[in-house]
């Protein structure tokens, strides 16, 4: 157990001075999300956004962002460790490989969270939208972001094997944004397309954030409706099979010899 923790903590330390060492690609990250919204924002409002429904999108996009940390930290990270050469030094480790990329992901998601923090707060003030935070969401928010690991996990294990799979990656980001009713309510889509979007691990994350968050309905009622049970079976069925796909991808590039090549 305590070696466990050793080499989480280290695995954690080792992605935050890889995240410090590029400081400026992350400031320029910060700005790009920050006016990507403003951008979308302003031209599905007609240059006249509602300061209600900003706050709705905002919410939606800011999930959004973690989803893009997340899915980005596991596909390059295991890409940039797979040219660097570290990769099967890593997979050398008494531990899992699934565990070592669980502490990547402590590390991407506090550093997410302060990027959330700064860009939220930045666009709350300069647009004049207003988020109240709950107690109540964490445990909604908790559960949308296993459901969200679970589903970079599995692009982790497709990296594994594949190598090149940014195309992927930057096609499920886009279906995340668009899909998951950040901008556009799930019920307003067509409803094939509604179905889609309900299959993505962040869309019935955000449907009850905003139940909880900004009409203020308490854990219980969500739960009795159905929607907060529908997330956590959502979000356990994403974290399992999510970590059994990575495990078996793993296995597989092993047994193709591939694991460490570029």
């Amino acid at each position: 157990m305590a070696m466990t923790g050793t080499i989480l903590l280290n695995e954690t330390y080792k992605r935050f001075i890889l995240l410090w060492s590029y400081k400026f690609n992350v400031l320029t990250e910060m700005f790009m999300i920050g006016f990507l919204f403003i951008g979308i924002s302003f031209f599905i409002s007609g240059g006249k956004p509602d300061p209600e429904l900003m706050a709705s999108a905002l919410l939606g996009y800011l999930i959004w962002f973690f989803a893009v940390s997340a899915i980005s930290d596991m596909s390059w990270g295991i890409r940039e460790e797979t040219q660097t050469g570290t990769l099967e030094q890593m997979c050398m480790s008494p531990l899992p490989s699934g565990l070592l990329q669980a502490g990547r992901s402590v590390s991407s998601l506090i550093w997410s969270s302060t990027m959330v923090i700064l860009v939220g707060g930045i666009l709350m003030i300069l647009l004049g939208v207003r988020i109240p935070v709950r107690l109540s969401a964490l445990p909604v928010f908790a559960l949308t972001l296993a459901g969200l690991y679970g589903f970079a996990f599995i692009l982790g294990g497709a990296t594994l094997l594949f190598k090149q799979v940014q195309p992927l990656a930057n096609l499920l980001q886009n279906m995340l944004l668009f899909l998951n009713g950040s901008f556009l309510t799930v019920e307003q889509m067509p409803s094939w397309l509604e179905t889609v979007a309900r299959t993505l691990p962040t869309t019935q994350g955000i449907v009850v954030l905003r139940r909880v968050v900004l009409e203020g309905a308490s854990l219980a009622a969500v739960w009795q409706d159905g929607s907060l049970v529908w997330l956590t079976a959502h979000a356990a069925a994403y974290l399992l099979v999510g970590w059994f796909v990575f495990l078996w991808c793993e296995q597989e590039a092993r047994r193709r010899g591939v694991l460490g090549q570029y």
